[in-house]
């Protein structure tokens, strides 16, 4: 039976998790995987229980973390001492710390097949653009050593291949993201009640759910801002609520109370308030089956698994045109899309689905029909077993 080391980051609440979750679990008995991932940060909410919860065992290495220092030196002897003692036939790297480490270490130690998926990229957003410029070449040079790089949206491998010239078109191959779905669609009207109750949501409340880490990236400023705008000028009654956790929340909080916003945070409750922090919330089918609208604001986005897993709860969705959004929202149909940063684009969308009880319920039944498929795990799985099976029949 071929062998797959796969790495990831870390273990944090997201996307690239399930993804490595499912295929480590899915992919036998075709194909024995180890399935090695960093630490998450403090300001994360850890999902090792996704990997617990299919029966799979994983390594941690500690010192693989978001910072860049002395310890990624210490988890690439690690790896390195993993993929001499497993002997893969395949590395599969997943996001940019683990594709460095262990695509270094496959590289230097001759594994027969190597595979990198982008689950995002940090070429613009994130640092400046000095250090972006090593990171390209970073990866263009290990671009070059990499039998397949994996996409996941048409949108993102034009970016990789054509804006920033990682590696010609020919080295990439699009597989979305996929997901167990079906429980999103399973008990929305108790999940509802339940998630109301708890916060105190009236029946006739229209409440917009953002999810997500509140760093700068995400750009929760857009999101309060336009909130509170479009607040001011409907009569209808709104609440948001921020679930997610990390260092900027203070910030954020005392600009919601800045532009009038009520706010409550999860150490300090306020009567009938306009925005809650909720902190992390690892049943994100709660917070969908409880909200009216889903929310994203993001400054850049690989494939967001919020607006997934929102579209697969039947709620609609109003999030900035970035990254890969437009290859899982129909815009007009499953939600609104807004320019980048904007906030008076942002404002008056989101008061279009405040206002507009017809749209919102058109959207929600567009949303379960449009992602049941398309990105379901037995598809990811599916597309991941063509690809190994064609890279180990050219040896």
């Amino acid at each position: 039976m071929p062998k797959v080391l796969r790495i990831i980051n870390r273990f944090n609440l997201g996307g690239p998790t399930y993804n490595v979750a499912y295929l480590s679990k899915y992919l036998s008995p075709d194909y024995d995987t180890l399935l090695v991932g960093g630490m998450n940060s403090k300001d994360e909410a850890c999902s090792d229980y996704i990997i617990k919860k299919l029966g799979i065992h994983a390594i941690t290495i500690p010192e693989m973390t978001r910072e860049i220092g002395y310890n990624d030196l210490i988890a690439y002897k690690k790896i390195e001492n993993i993929v001499k003692r497993y002997k893969p036939d395949i590395v599969h790297t997943h996001a940019s710390k683990a594709g460095y480490l262990g695509r270094k270490a496959a590289i230097k130690l001759k594994v027969p097949v190597i595979v990198h998926t982008f689950h995002g990229h940090i070429f613009h957003s994130y640092f400046n653009k000095y250090t972006t410029s090593i990171f390209k070449k970073l990866e263009q040079n290990l671009a070059n050593k990499t039998d397949v790089i994996i996409a996941i949206s048409p949108l993102q491998k034009e970016e990789l291949s054509k804006v920033h010239k990682i590696a010609n078109e020919e080295k990439f191959r699009v597989i979305p993201l996929g997901f167990d779905l079906n429980r999103f669609q399973e008990n929305l009207k108790e999940k509802r009640q339940a998630f109301r109750l708890k916060y105190d949501l009236k029946d006739d409340e229209i409440v917009i759910s953002s999810i997500g880490r509140l760093v700068a990236v995400k750009n929760h400023p857009l999101f309060i801002k336009a909130f509170a705008k479009a607040k001011n000028k409907t009569t209808k009654k709104v609440k948001a609520m921020i679930v997610g956790d990390g260092f900027l929340r203070n910030g954020l909080v005392e600009l919601a109370w800045s532009l009038g916003l009520k706010v409550s945070v999860p150490e300090k409750s306020v009567t009938n308030p306009d925005i809650i922090f909720t902190s992390w919330i690892g049943e994100a089918d709660m917070v969908f089956a409880g909200s009216e609208i889903a929310a994203l604001s993001s400054f850049n986005e690989g494939t967001p698994v919020s607006l997934i897993e929102a579209q697969a709860s039947n709620t609609p969705i109003i999030s900035t045109n970035v990254g890969g959004v437009k290859d899982i929202v129909i815009e007009g149909k499953t939600g609104l899309l807004c320019e980048n940063d904007n906030v008076d684009d942002y404002s008056e969308k989101l008061l279009t689905l405040i206002e507009n009880t017809k749209l919102r319920e058109d959207m929600s039944q567009n949303g379960w029909d449009f992602v049941k498929n398309k990105f379901h795990y037995t598809r990811l799985v599916n597309d991941v077993k063509s690809l190994y099976d064609k890279l180990l029949g050219k040896l």
